[in-house]
């Protein structure tokens, strides 16, 4: 390696002095050198461009994978560009001792003051290797709440292209410790389960009937079909409405269905709901909320109540307010005795 970079280095200012002495007009070795140099790193820049236009498919055809494919190519044109680096190096008179040393220092730095944008460099080459997603596959990251599409995956970050029409930049080392949900990656079908609950009084039958039915009714969900397989297990593809417990306030069913697009799921849920709603309110059935049902019996005790009589409020029996409204009303009758009643003469 030394060698070549010596040889380089001799060549390159042998070609640096025969274009200084080409020139009509005198130019000192240095403006001739940095120009050169310059030159060379343009030249690298689009040859770099080239290289991987080239080299593109080819590569393409032999890695299935897309994100493995873009870094690949990411490596052949860093690469090409530090062959063009290297040769200006040469032309500028850094010899390899000078390299290695900047190289050495550069490294300290990285290694100090750099050190988290290194650790997300591994993490993305073990995101490359685990394959927990691809690009083009829907995800979503459930302790922060994104969902969308994988933009792009690189050794240093992963771009997710959100369902509300924008992009996040997550490092891989951040998400390298989260849970990440795949909704593409075998199959884009996704199940959705729909809880609610019907009062004890309502035809139970008739109610998982009419919700299965509602849920065919919509458009983006599997109607029917052969089963669906994930992993060694089979589940139908129809919808399915189970009893999942008797609760409290009512029976809690559970509505199973498939949807065919995962980016779907908000749209096709809302949908089921309606037309659910719908479908309820044409028969004998009647969603269950909390209520409770008071019961008065010869153990409850006796209840004291206020009868309103042409909007005044009548006292309570027995209170302090019903003995002074006795006491006047006697005094009144007393009263009207007295002057009825002629006295004896």
């Amino acid at each position: 390696m030394r060698g070549v970079l010596q040889g380089n280095e001799s060549e390159a200012s042998e070609a640096a002095r025969g274009i200084r002495g080409m020139l009509p007009f005198d130019v000192s070795q240095t403006t001739v050198d940095i120009v050169l140099s310059l030159f060379v790193i343009v030249v690298g820049w689009y040859l770099s461009k080239y290289v991987v236009r080239i080299a593109g498919r080819t590569v393409a055809r032999r890695i299935e994978r897309p994100s493995v494919t873009r870094t690949v190519l990411r490596g052949v044109r860093l690469s090409v560009l530090l062959l063009s680096l290297f040769v200006a190096a040469g032309i500028l008179g850094v010899g390899d001792t000078q390299i290695l040393l900047s190289v050495t220092v550069i490294s300290a730095v990285v290694a100090v003051v750099l050190a988290p944008l290194v650790g997300s460099l591994i993490n993305g080459f073990f995101v490359l290797a685990d394959r927990p997603y691809e690009i083009g596959d829907m995800i979503e990251v459930p302790d922060q709440g994104h969902r969308g599409f994988v933009e792009d995956i690189t050794i240093r970050y992963t771009k997710i292209f959100t369902l509300q029409n924008t992009f996040i930049v997550i490092p891989n080392s951040a998400i390298q410790e989260r849970d990440v949900v795949n909704y593409s990656a075998e199959d884009e079908r996704t199940r959705i389960s729909l809880s609610f609950a019907v009062t004890y009084g309502s035809d139970i039958e008739a109610a998982r009937r009419q919700a299965e039915r509602a849920a065919r009714a919509v458009g983006t969900v599997i109607s029917g079909g052969p089963d669906i397989r994930i992993g060694s297990a089979r589940y139908g593809a129809a919808p399915l409405c189970n009893i999942e417990e008797f609760a409290d306030h009512g029976v809690a069913l559970e509505l199973f269905f498939w949807v065919k697009n995962p980016y779907k799921l908000n749209v096709a849920r809302s949908e089921v709901q309606t037309e659910l709603r719908d479908r309820f309110a044409e028969i004998d059935v009647e969603f269950a909320y909390p209520r409770r049902h008071h019961v008065f019996d010869e153990t409850s005790g006796v209840a004291r109540m206020s009868i309103e009589e042409q909007g005044a409020e009548q006292p309570a029996p027995g209170s302090s307010a019903e003995r002074d409204r006795r006491s006047e009303g006697e005094a009144e009758e007393g009263d009207e005795a007295d002057i009825g009643e002629p006295a004896d003469q």
